[in-house]
């Protein structure tokens, strides 16, 4: 475990990963030599093709996992043979699974403001989750964006938040007239909650209540599902479909692609173009109902 530990530490120092997908690295190769020593096989050198082939279709992951796993497996073999402990990598004989490519689940615009509607009272839970929906579905920013944001990181004046998004890039997210309010409703009440708190200093733009610290990732999940099982959306949001919804909605309205490409932080045009097709399945009921020979 000593070589997997020495790589891991490397992968962190070198690479731009985030750090969920280090700790699914991490995982997948432990899993890896957990498998190999069973079989008998104690040292990542001696692991061949066929152990590895083995190793991947017993955990039999969806493609986007195997895939994943499959990359984690040639970086680290890539790794030994580089520093010179192996002569080849057995994983450069892996076939890469084809990946199927599901269509996004976006909300219309009535369930998104239905969605809104759930946190529209007056504690103040209700001031930070509105803020919360309000910023997802009007920037369009990931949920680990959003859960990083601190408080100098949002110009309300300007209309902007500049979030640190994937290979640690920063971007500019636009904030919407609307999610403005809700975020200034939501200082107030983050103010005064901090303050008897006495944790004034903690930089978070978003809290849990349980300790003032930072509302984590998995917390920010909890509140979007919470909140769409209150709006009788259960089962239809997570914070990602506000994002698909942000993309979708923008080119509906006749965003351009590229523009929207930048707004969510794609590197690859081809990443965003998958919400054509969502909007092009809105442009042929359009032309249906609206063609005199349809």
């Amino acid at each position: 475990m000593e070589l997997l530990e020495e790589y891991l530490a490397e992968l962190t120092d070198a690479r731009r990963l985030s750090p969920h997908t280090l700790r699914a690295y991490g995982g997948d190769l432990t899993a890896l030599m957990g498998f190999a020593a069973l079989q008998g096989v104690q040292r990542p050198q001696d692991i061949d093709t066929l152990l590895l082939r083995e190793f991947l279709a017993e955990g039999a992951p969806g493609r986007p996992s195997l895939a994943r796993r499959q990359a984690a497996l040639r970086g680290f073999f890539a790794w030994l043979v580089r520093v010179g402990r192996m002569e080849s990598s057995p994983a450069a004989a892996l076939r890469s699974p084809r990946r199927g490519r599901s269509l996004p689940q976006a909300l219309d615009l009535s369930q998104v403001e239905t969605l809104l509607a759930s946190a529209g009272g007056e504690q103040p839970a209700d001031h930070r989750d509105r803020a919360l929906l309000e910023l997802l579905y009007s920037s369009g920013m990931r949920v680990a964006e959003c859960s990083g944001l601190d408080l100098p990181d949002l110009d309300l004046s300007a209309g902007s938040a500049r979030v640190l998004g994937k290979g640690a890039k920063q971007r500019m997210c636009w904030v919407g007239r609307q999610a403005g309010e809700a975020l200034e409703a939501w200082l107030d009440t983050r103010a005064a909650f901090v303050a008897r708190r006495k944790r004034q200093g903690e930089p978070a733009l978003f809290l849990n209540f349980r300790d003032a610290g930072r509302l984590s990732t998995r917390g920010m999940h909890l509140v979007v599902t919470r909140r769409a099982a209150q709006a009788g959306l259960e089962g239809l949001v997570h914070p990602h479909t506000l994002r698909h919804s942000f993309a979708t909605h923008m080119l509906d309205a006749g965003a351009d692609l590229r523009v929207v490409q930048e707004l969510l932080g794609h590197e690859r045009l081809g990443t965003t173009q998958i919400y054509t097709h969502v909007s092009i399945g809105r442009l042929k009921r359009v032309y249906a109902s609206a063609h005199p020979r349809a």
